[in-house]
């Protein structure tokens, strides 16, 4: 019984202790103004892809060949392309399809890669070496290189590139998920838990897994703008998003052959994917520091 109240007390402590770790975290972030401006930036364009139906002037797929590759104007703000669709429509409605890739790949990649790094961590021996082994071998691949080859043998579209860039993710998550296994799993409230009888399974994801959601948090972050940006290249040559889909490396891939008489065909979408990654670059150094404990202020 005895046992049984210092481990509850144990957790509980553990738990009122991440409850102050994360108002300092959501305190120090709010300090931090390149954080707060990417965030805010994050927000718009999240506002702008849900809201697309609305938002957007024109229909991104509506064709007027009366109009082909018209420069910025108050009718189209952004111009329109080579078959007279409005570019500013098709923009708005490429924040929807690249966020959403970039969200899900991470998904992917995280919820793999942590169930993968923890299972590795908490039970070591043979079970973490060839884990271990599997993720080098993925990591021997540059990361737009591995993508290219499973969409290769998926095929092109936008599902498969989520599949492909998350598989992608999947080694970085694993690693760092089993670093802060290893560490976890020796503390006093983890053996309390096991001295109370605790499943393997509810040590890992009760216990465990909350102490390693930080880090993956952040490295997720930053892993969205990767996301993003490998997406679009495999759109770019041609085997993720498919024409017409509004999708920015897609409209970039178009936008190429008239480089020299319709700047803002290449202009708009290649700027609205680096706002993005900066964006998104810049919430994620902030959350990165808040979270370290040596850069607080």
């Amino acid at each position: 019984m005895a046992d049984t109240v210092s481990a509850h007390a144990t957790t509980l402590g553990a738990e009122t202790a991440r409850q102050s770790q994360s108002a300092i975290v959501a305190r120090q972030l709010r300090r931090n103004r390149m954080a707060m401006i990417g965030a805010a930036l994050l927000v718009i364009e999240v506002v702008l892809a849900v809201a697309a139906p609305v938002v957007a002037p024109y229909d991104p797929l509506s064709q007027d060949f009366t109009v082909p590759l018209q420069a910025p104007s108050a009718a189209h703000l952004f111009g329109t392309d080579d078959v007279g669709r409005d570019l500013l429509s098709r923009v708005i409605f490429g924040a929807r399809i690249s966020l959403s890739v970039g969200f899900i790949a991470v998904a992917i990649g995280a919820g793999v890669g942590v169930v993968l790094g923890i299972i590795s961590g908490y039970y070591a021996g043979a079970i973490d070496t060839m884990l271990m082994r599997l993720t080098d071998l993925l990591l021997a691949f540059p990361g737009l290189l591995l993508a290219l080859a499973i969409v290769a043998v998926l095929g092109p579209g936008l599902f498969n590139v989520m599949i492909a860039v998350g598989v992608g993710g999947v080694p970085v998550f694993t690693r760092l998920s089993r670093a802060s296994t290893l560490t976890t799993r020796e503390r006093d409230y983890i053996l309390a838990a096991r001295s109370i009888g605790c499943t393997d399974r509810r040590i890992m994801f009760g216990y465990v897994l909350p102490n390693v959601i930080p880090p993956i948090i952040v490295v997720a972050t930053l892993g969205i703008a990767g996301a993003i940006l490998t997406a679009a290249s495999l759109s770019f040559i041609g085997v993720g998003a498919q024409p017409p889909t509004p999708e920015w490396g897609a409209i970039l891939t178009l936008a190429r052959q008239y480089l020299q008489q319709a700047w803002w065909f290449t202009v708009f979408p290649g700027a609205a994917i680096m706002v993005t990654v900066l964006a998104i670059n810049m919430f994620g150094d902030g959350l990165r520091d808040a979270l370290d404990p040596k850069l607080r202020t």
